[in-house]
């Protein structure tokens, strides 16, 4: 069986979707992964057989504007090499790709976003393309893959197929502080993902934030892309930072404050660390609410500040709260347990290969 897995938008769309990729591979199945130039790195650096399509980044939101580019670009590549089947994600262009070569379609996604409305208009927007090739509609996906675990879903989420989350992401040289925790104290991990350079904190700072994190003794790491860490290192003092697998760091860490990534919260939740979000868009503030609300996290809104306090003494409340109160991480060990309790992706792989042999 053939697989086509296509990613657009950051390298977090490439680690969440290389389980299930894998695990086709690992079944003998071929996979490509369709993927934008800025992404191809990232997909090589988990093992995934890419090819490039377009050679900018796509953002969620964008069908309409870069729909026949990429269209044209995917069809060019199955006409040499023609999938049993389709893994597309936030856009809806792939969703078109296997309407005209008529083969079933998945969708994966993590869905804690109300996002109805805005695949309503993704749609619309996409019918020039669907008038040029000939189809009349466009049909709903084979099957929708959720990688949200069900207490998170959110009210009137679509039915779905859910999936245990596994993590995945680029890997490098380990040194033992990366997989074990520091004696005596806490410690906290500090990311704002693949997708920033570093956590934006209007009116704040980031060396006040380790400041004030090391002030209750814990030990401070910062998981941040190199270029980050050439910019930032110098003035953070012998703080770690720079490229550190998440994976592996983890489940040493007693809490981590991070940007309301979908990949890095439920990495988190994986490991089951308790986790301190200030979402930098919108739907990253629906992560964090949906992991707020479940008590596995505190949200703090970057954008309102509470009365008579700084961003900075907000942040630092946020972090004494969960360090000092087992409740978060009891929580969050819940809702672990919920999602190591999903069907693995070599599970899901199995509905899959009916799709494809129907």
């Amino acid at each position: 069986m053939k697989l086509l897995f296509t990613v657009g938008g950051s390298q977090a769309a490439v680690f969440g979707v290389a389980p299930l990729a894998a695990a086709a591979r690992n079944a003998g199945h071929e996979i490509l992964l369709a993927a934008d130039e800025p992404l191809i790195a990232a997909a090589a650096s988990v093992g995934l057989p890419a090819v490039c399509i377009t050679p900018e980044r796509m953002r969620y939101g964008q069908d309409s504007m870069t729909a026949a580019v990429r269209l044209d670009a995917l069809l060019e590549l199955t006409r040499t090499w023609t999938p049993n089947l389709v893994v597309g994600g936030l856009s809806h262009v792939p969703r078109v790709l296997a309407a005209r070569l008529k083969v079933p379609y998945v969708r994966h996604i993590w869905h804690i976003a109300p996002m109805a409305r805005r695949d309503r208009k993704a749609v619309e927007e996409l019918q020039p393309e669907l008038e040029r090739l000939g189809l009349t509609e466009l049909p709903a996906p084979d099957l929708f893959i959720d990688l949200c675990p069900p207490s998170l879903r959110p009210p009137g989420a679509p039915a779905a197929r859910s999936m245990r989350w596994v993590p995945r992401v680029s890997q490098r040289r380990l040194e033992p502080w990366m997989y074990t925790r520091p004696e005596g104290r806490d410690r906290v991990l500090i990311t704002a993902g693949t997708r920033n350079l570093m956590l934006d904190t209007p009116g704040s700072s980031l060396r006040k934030l380790v400041d004030e994190l090391t002030a209750t003794g814990a030990e401070v790491l910062i998981a941040a892309l190199p270029e980050a860490a050439e910019r930032y290192g110098p003035e953070l003092g012998d703080v770690r930072i720079g490229w550190i697998p998440l994976d592996v760091v983890a489940p040493t860490c007693d809490l981590a404050v991070h940007h309301g990534g979908a990949t890095t919260a439920m990495t988190l939740v994986n490991a089951g660390v308790p986790q301190l979000i200030m979402p930098d868009n919108g739907y990253g503030k629906a992560v964090a609410e949906a992991v707020a609300g479940f008590g596995a996290a505190l949200m703090v809104d970057r954008h309102r500040p509470e009365e008579g306090s700084t961003p900075d003494e907000v942040i630092a409340a946020g972090c004494r709260e969960i360090l000092s109160n087992p409740r978060y991480a009891e929580r969050t060990r819940t809702l672990a347990a919920e999602t190591a309790s999903l069907p693995t992706p070599a599970e899901v792989l199995r509905e899959l290969e009916a799709l494809a042999a129907a």
